[in-house]
């Protein structure tokens, strides 16, 4: 847990309307956190215009936070959230066309669940990675609620990755802790990584094909415990054996090295 939290009394509040049969209770607590997180802290930084509409957002957040409808105060959440995600990511010509190429999603939010989920995976000595990571939102809140020994985040846009590097230091994560990497994950090794975060960054197929079947290679042949979190999953078919599948929704699959 971040160290952050001064309103215990909201904290509580949000455990106990955000009652829900799709999480237990250790994931409304974590949920709760985050909240709190963003109820607390200022602005944050903007380099690139990606937050225009915080300040309203937020606004709306904190007009529903302390009432007693806890899908009400998630749907505000989920707004404010998003909008720091960043929707449109800024591209260059050559960036896109790569990511189209490639088939590739662009920067949608990967969703609250595999952040609230990560941290029964997580420990202090976990190396994880996002490919394909935007402005890093989703391995950065993962790296505060869960300090490890390091985050990488790797992505092809480098005006995203000027705007993640702030969001680091907006939340106060150690410079150390947030490994950037500005390239095509194409060219991305998870050698060392035990815990990989994506959302189908290229389409299975082509070049693509190359890329999982050489990820689930590497993550294979690691001596390490790995956790995959897949959004939108095309790496399933790639996965030898030895990887069982321990969590589906049909949006988030979840893959643990036996």
């Amino acid at each position: 847990m971040f160290k952050s939290i001064h309103n215990k009394g909201m904290a509580s509040h949000l455990v106990d309307i955000l009652d829900s049969d799709d999480r237990n209770l250790e994931e409304r607590r974590r949920l709760a956190d985050l909240m709190c997180l963003f109820a607390e802290f200022p602005p944050p930084p903007d380099p690139i215009g990606l937050f225009g509409r915080y300040g309203e957002l937020k606004e709306c957040f904190l007009a529903v936070v302390d009432g007693p409808d806890g899908e009400v105060v998630e749907e505000a959440f989920l707004e404010l959230y998003c909008h720091v995600h960043g929707y449109e990511a800024p591209y260059t010509p050559q960036e896109r066309y790569r990511v189209d190429e490639t088939g590739g999603y662009w920067c949608h939010a990967g969703g609250l669940s595999p952040i609230l989920k990560a941290g029964a995976f997580i420990t202090e000595e976990t190396v994880s990675g996002d490919f394909g990571a935007g402005n890093g939102l989703q391995g950065l809140l993962m790296q505060k609620l869960y300090p490890h020994a390091k985050t990488v985040q790797i992505e092809i846009s480098s005006r995203m990755v000027e705007a993640g590097i702030q969001l680091q230091d907006w939340l106060g994560i150690p410079r150390e802790r947030v490994e950037w990497v500005v390239g095509d994950v194409m060219d991305a090794s998870c050698v060392g990584m035990d815990f990989v975060y994506m959302y189908r960054p290229v389409r299975p197929v082509g070049e693509g094909k190359g890329f999982y079947e050489r990820i689930a290679a590497e993550l294979d042949s690691s001596d390490k415990s790995v956790v995959i979190f897949s959004i939108a999953d095309c790496l399933r078919q790639f996965l030898s054996k030895r990887f069982e599948e321990i969590y589906c929704d049909g949006h988030l699959t979840c893959f643990k090295k036996a």
